[in-house]
């Protein structure tokens, strides 16, 4: 992957938010979605997500600078956040 990949992992979408993330990610398997947005555009992307998600949940994977070289954000009903502890 290149450093400039994000992943977006949808469940319980609704069709029309899927179908407006095939014009800048390419769907690898049933809601995960792969591509290289620059950042106007991913925060466009995650501003379409975060509001029409309702019911649903969302994840974004994209780059940061962090030790990891990346950070992830969620929306959605029941949201899951991701573990910040090293242990």
């Amino acid at each position: 992957m290149s450093a400039g990949t994000t992943v977006v992992v949808l469940i319980a979408a609704p069709p029309g938010l899927r179908g407006h993330l095939t014009r800048w990610f390419v769907e690898v398997a049933a809601g995960v979605y792969v591509g290289n947005p620059n950042p106007r555009i991913r925060e466009r992307l995650w501003n379409v997500l975060a509001e029409r998600i309702h019911d649903g949940q969302a994840v974004v994977i994209e780059p940061a600078a962090t030790e990891q070289g990346w950070s992830a954000r969620t929306a959605g009903r029941d949201r899951w956040a991701p573990s910040t502890s090293t242990a």
